[in-house]
């Protein structure tokens, strides 16, 4: 059998960390089965699916690095035997209405003309006698005469699937196991809109069997759909695919996922500094892991290593502090051509270092590459390299330059670097240390001053490689104006 997956959004917003970490089980599934990965768009929700978010859609796929074998394009081509891949087209082709027409044929869906009113009757009548607010089936056994004297007063109306009300609807889940549904706590599903639309439950069912999907890979909070799909395709005479439903993502606090906890668009991941490949190393392990607990994944290796034996069923917790250790260590694992190749559009957008020399940047951008934990932090960290405007920080000048010795540091190491021919690192911290020798002082007594005058902070790269890549210049004309800032 050769592995079929899909990765099927509904463009309604925009991509999100619950979707892209479905999309990359797939993927990874796909990739490990020698299978295909496809993706669909499930735009049938005519009121608020929107170009825009498809848009996003394609841009946090392609950003994350997670290529399709077929599906839509953002360049509007499609690739693969079974478009098109949206299923707004396939409606207006009349792809689904055909088996619409099938099941009423057959008598296992049926035409229902509830109103919402009527449904929100139905529901509060439910609460009241303490049953769950499910639909009661009210139009199911509808005789034909009955439907055309509805229709005939106007009522429009919905197609409902005939779910069994007896016995029970049971499917082997990949991670789960066996799972059983008591068919009388089901309900008849809307299978067709007043619209003429299919729902998202019908209109995948007949996709996914239509375009060969062999698995279907998704969270578990479609798990309460998967027994009334399931008899869909009894229903239609096919066989289902194989189910797999992924753990819930929570946020540290145990509740689901939300704004607040990090779930936000895949590309606001993007704008705030991550790297794709620390992201998605970061998302294989929400609620998957290898059997050695294994972190940190080369190029290539999570598609090597990826098995759906190892996924969890009990919910995984986004933590994003563990996100963002992960995303600075990536971050080091980068050259600094890479790096500063990442580090650019941030530069630009924060208006730092613009005009000034490429191959200096480079060397200034790598200076803090330890310390950085995202992309985003760059411009800050190394803003003070490319002003002449330096802002010396409040805390910095009460603990610092209003210490006794302060002035005299400066003061001693303006003279002794004006001298200093050699203004490279191991010179510089000789002719500092020498200097600190020399006149009694402590080495943090030299050191801390110097710091504070050029870079205005009391924390920064390391200090002689940060001078030396100043240059003499700057470094004593930042020395004599921190002397202004000094206790007499």
């Amino acid at each position: 059998m050769t592995i079929r997956v899909r990765f099927a959004p509904s463009p309604t917003g925009y991509l999100h960390i619950g979707g892209l970490r479905t999309a990359l089980f797939n993927y990874l599934f796909a990739k490990k089965e020698g299978g295909t990965f496809l993706l669909r768009i499930e735009d049938t929700d005519e009121e608020r699916s929107t170009e825009a978010s498809t848009k996003a859609i394609f841009e946090g796929l392609q950003w994350a690095g997670l290529k399709w074998d077929e599906g839509p394009m953002a360049d509007g081509t499609e690739i693969g035997e079974f478009p098109p891949y949206y299923q707004a087209k396939r409606a207006d082709m009349g792809v689904y209405k055909k088996y619409i027409d099938q099941l009423l044929a057959e008598g296992k869906a049926y035409k229902c003309y509830c109103t919402t009113e009527d449904l929100e009757e139905m529901r509060k009548e439910a609460l009241a006698n303490h049953l769950p607010p499910r639909y009661p089936g009210k139009c199911r056994n509808l005789t034909k005469e009955q439907q055309a004297e509805l229709e005939a007063q106007g009522k429009k109306y919905v197609i409902r699937f005939k779910m069994p009300r007896e016995g029970e609807t049971v499917f082997n889940d990949l991670i789960r196991g066996e799972v059983r549904f008591a068919n009388k706590d089901l309900y008849d599903l809307v299978i067709q809109k007043t619209s003429g639309y299919p729902t998202y439950n019908f209109a995948c069912v007949i996709d996914d069997h239509l375009m060969g999907m062999t698995h279907v890979i998704r969270g578990d909070d479609h798990i309460s759909n998967t027994p009334c799909q399931i008899r869909m395709y009894e229903a239609l005479g096919w066989k289902a695919p194989i189910m797999a439903h992924l753990s819930m993502i929570h946020g540290p606090d145990g509740t689901k996922l939300s704004k607040r906890h990090g779930d936000t668009s895949v590309l606001e991941y993007k704008k705030q500094g991550f790297l794709p490949q620390a992201l998605i190393n970061y998302l294989a392990l929400l609620g998957w892991s290898t059997v050695d607990s294994q972190q940190l994944f080369a190029p290539g290796e999570l598609e090597k290593k990826f098995d759906i034996k190892g996924c969890q069923k009990n919910p995984a917790v986004f933590d994003t502090v563990k996100l963002m250790w992960m995303n600075g260590d990536y971050i080091r694992q980068l050259s600094a051509e890479q790096l500063y190749k990442e580090a650019k559009p941030f530069l630009a957008e924060a208006g730092v270092a613009q005009g000034a020399d490429e191959e200096y940047v480079k060397k200034i951008v790598a200076l803090e590459q330890e310390k950085y934990k995202t992309l985003k932090e760059i411009p800050n960290l190394i803003s003070f390299f490319f002003t002449d405007d330096i802002k010396y920080d409040d805390e910095a000048i009460e603990k610092v330059f209003k210490t006794d010795t302060a002035k005299k540091a400066l003061e001693l190491m303006a003279e002794k670097f004006a001298a200093l021919q050699d203004f490279t690192e191991k010179s510089i911290e000789d002719c500092a240390r020498a200097a600190a020798k020399e006149n009694g002082l402590k080495a943090g007594q030299i050191f801390h001053p110097v710091r504070v005058a050029v870079s205005g902070r009391t924390n920064g790269p390391t200090l002689f490689k940060m001078l030396e890549y100043m240059g003499k210049d700057m470094v004593l004309k930042r020395i004599k104006t921190a002397l202004s800032f000094c206790r007499p």
